[in-house]
Parts: C-alpha cells; structure tokens; sequence
C-alpha cells in the first residue's frame, strides 16, 4: 500500500496533526454554545406575564375594606367577580365623592347591571341574573383587566383560600358564554326588523319614527333582555303586520303616526 501523502493550507506536505490544528474560527461557535449552557443553568428562563404570580395578594373581605378611597395613604382598590383591581388613578370618580365610590373596597358585581347601589344592591352575587347581564358584567370585568391594574384576588364566592377558581366562577363565566351567543342571535334576528328612527332636542324632548312602516314597541326575549329600558325595543312594522300580536302602540301616539313623541 502507498503511503497517503497530506498537504497542508500552504500546499505542501504536512503531516496529520499540523492539518486538524485547531482553528479559532471554528471554535467561537462552540464556546457560544458552552456559555450559553452555562447561563441558562445559572438564569433559567422564565415565561412572561405582565403581573408575576408571587406579587399577586390574596384578600378577605374586611382586608379589602379599607382600600375604599377613605385613607389617602392607601391604594384605592375595586373587586369584580373576584378579580381585584388598583383604580388609584380614576381618584375622581372611585375616590370619596366620586360617582363610583360605592364600588371602592369591596366587590359590588351585581350592582354594575342592577344599579341597586345600596344595601343588598352591593353584593358580588349573580344569582338570577339573566345571562345576557351576566356577560355584561364579565364584560365590565375585561374592561378593568384592560384599563387598571390587576393586583389579586378575593377569597369568597369565587376564589377559594389558596387563589384557586371556585365552581361558581366557571359557571358565571359559562353563563356569560351563553349570553354572548343569545346576544349574536337576537342581533342577527333584530337585524331583519328595521330599528326605529330616534332624536332628542331640549325643546322638543324625544322621538322616534318610522320612514317606511309604523313604530311599535316589541319586548326582546327575556334572556336576552337586561333590566329597565332594554327589555323593549322600537321596531317599523308594515301596516299588514301589525295585527301581529304583542306589538305595543307607544302611549299618546296615534295607531298609524309614523311618528311618536315621548
């Protein structure tokens, strides 16, 4: 067998070890590596959340209490469904005096579809609420995960003392669901009934009319209907069909008047 001659980077013969010399070029990659290793050990990563878990705070109701807007020397904090929220920075309205303070240092759930904003009205129970108020409330939940600072939650109703969801949380937030689908369905059906005309002047007060047909009030089922003013609404309907039954004539307003002031 002949003798395998080896060049080296010069071209000239060279034996095997002066050929697989070690080159630093192809030696800064792997010592990237091994620091890496190193470091990854040293600082593990950690997955993002804009509110760490451990500075998250767990709240009695009477801890929750004073953090009502009465002490100046201390957060004004909000609960909703459990959740709790800093609301310091909307002094002006959650503050004493402000149009919201019932709500500061406790949580007053129902009372943001009820408007029962005394006694009873301030509880954090759901209890026979429709589903379409249910999610309007988890809606005004969403509204203040956006708005304010999460800082943790309320062991009762819907947190237990360890942080963890009670069975009524997810059934307030199955519920909820449920609306959000009844509430698609109502609107896709209202939107084959044309909506009345409305105005308001200081003057003239309000008004609602008709360009083609004749207003009438027509109740929303009750699912989807919430309390007061929503559970009806001003619809056109064609001179044939008002025959239809549960259509209501708006009081002092002519049966074919294509307007009606209120």
């Amino acid at each position: 067998m002949k003798e395998q001659k080896i060049y080296n980077s010069k071209g000239k013969v060279g034996d095997f070890g002066e050929n697989m010399r070690w080159s630093p070029i192809f030696g800064i990659p792997l010592i990237v590596a091994l620091l890496s290793l190193v470091l990854l050990k040293l600082f593990p990563l950690k997955s993002f959340n804009s509110t760490p878990q451990n500075s998250l705070r767990l709240f009695t109701v009477e801890e929750l209490a004073p953090y009502n807007g009465s002490d100046p020397s201390l957060p004004i904090f909000l609960g909703i469904i459990g959740s709790v929220f800093d609301v310091s920075k909307g002094k002006s309205h959650y503050g004493v005096g402000g149009g919201y303070n019932h709500f500061a240092g406790r949580d007053a759930s129902r009372a943001f579809v009820s408007g029962n904003f005394t006694g009873d009205g301030l509880t954090d129970s759901l209890r026979d609420l429709s589903s379409a108020e249910v999610k309007s409330i988890v809606d005004w939940r969403d509204f203040y995960f956006r708005t304010y600072t999460f800082v943790g939650n309320l062991v009762g109703r819907y947190y237990d003392s360890e942080g963890n969801p009670r069975k009524y949380l997810k059934g307030v937030e199955a519920k909820a669901a449920r609306g959000a689908q009844l509430m698609e369905k109502q609107k896709n059906e209202e939107a084959k009934l044309p909506s009345c005309n409305s105005r308001w002047s200081q003057e003239e007060g309000s008004a609602v009319w008709c360009d083609d047909g004749y207003p009438r009030l027509v109740k929303r089922p009750t699912e989807i209907a919430l309390t007061g003013k929503m559970s009806k609404r001003c619809a056109c309907f064609k001179e044939e069909d008002l025959g239809q039954p549960g259509l209501e004539v708006y009081q002092g307003c002519d049966h074919f008047a294509k307007t009606c002031r209120l």
